[in-house]
């Protein structure tokens, strides 16, 4: 077996085109493959082979490719939005809180110290604004559910750790299938938000930190490891998963990872990890 695998995933991929890089697998007709390759140097190749088309290609280790743990961030990985920043719509305030979260996911900001700046310009908001935010703003990723359904009948566990809200987190790990959640805390009065936040702050490293308490309780290894986010929060974990995945993410976190998704859905997590068509589970 060759020690590495270059994947290849998007619309209308001609595997002839890739015919002596290695042996070639098909995961999907026409849409997924493996290339089977001893080295990193034919990433290179593969990536130069496609030139401009809109596909993933990345480089991953052959052996242990599925992975028995999955770990994956809510906003704009998992669901479409940022749920304080349509929060703050709610509150007429999103230019002013998106701007903020722009920089913290991008890294220039510290996190925790960012998430208690926008929450505290929420004080006052009345708690009607997280159910109608949830009910007309909150949807799956494409592919979401696939992901999750198919991790877990294959025996994985599956995580959804969020610097958001566990409001939010609660309900988008049941509609998705997540077998735990975990976020941060929004502090009320029984009417509206306090503008505060419960502490301690699920910030980059609490992420990870959940990530090795998983680990330890599950007694697996970071190699089983899939990790997917997009922001600078998310950098602790994916850097110590067997399989960090940037997901659409902020150019911080697409350089640092091994792996990046920037034209697909989230069941390009799938044929990263050598799944073919027909044992993916279609929930979605």
């Amino acid at each position: 077996m060759s020690g590495f695998v270059v994947n290849v995933i998007g619309l209308n991929v001609d595997p002839r085109l890739f015919r002596g890089l290695g042996d070639i697998r098909e995961l999907s007709p026409g849409f997924a493959y493996d290339i089977a390759v001893d080295g990193p140097e034919t990433l290179a190749a593969a990536r130069e082979t496609a030139g401009d088309a809109p596909w993933d290609i990345n480089l991953v280790a052959a052996e242990n490719r599925r992975k028995k743990l999955l770990v994956a961030d809510m906003d704009s990985t998992i669901i479409n939005v940022e749920c304080l920043d349509e929060l703050a719509d709610m509150a007429g305030l999103k230019p002013q809180i998106a701007a903020i979260t722009e920089r913290a996911m991008k890294g220039e900001l510290v996190f925790e110290a960012a998430l208690q700046e926008r929450v505290g310009m929420l004080k006052g908001l009345h708690l009607s604004a997280l159910e109608k935010t949830y009910a007309e703003r909150v949807r799956l990723n494409p592919g979401a559910k696939n992901l999750i359904a198919t991790m877990r009948a294959h025996g994985a566990h599956t995580v959804l750790v969020s610097g958001g809200f566990g409001f939010f987190t609660s309900r988008v790990a049941a509609l998705a299938g997540f077998h735990e959640h975990f976020g941060n805390s929004l502090i009320d009065d029984g009417v509206a938000l306090t503008g505060e936040v419960g502490m301690p702050i699920l910030g980059r490293e609490a992420k990870a930190l959940t990530m090795e308490r998983t680990v330890a309780k599950l007694g697996i290894g970071h190699a089983d490891v899939l990790a997917v986010g997009d922001g600078a929060n998310d950098l602790g974990m994916i850097r110590l998963a067997g399989m960090g995945v940037a997901y659409h993410a902020k150019p911080v976190v697409a350089e640092a990872a091994g792996v990046a998704i920037n034209h697909n859905t989230l069941e390009a997590l799938l044929y990263l990890q050598g799944y073919g068509d027909a044992e993916i589970v279609r929930e979605d």
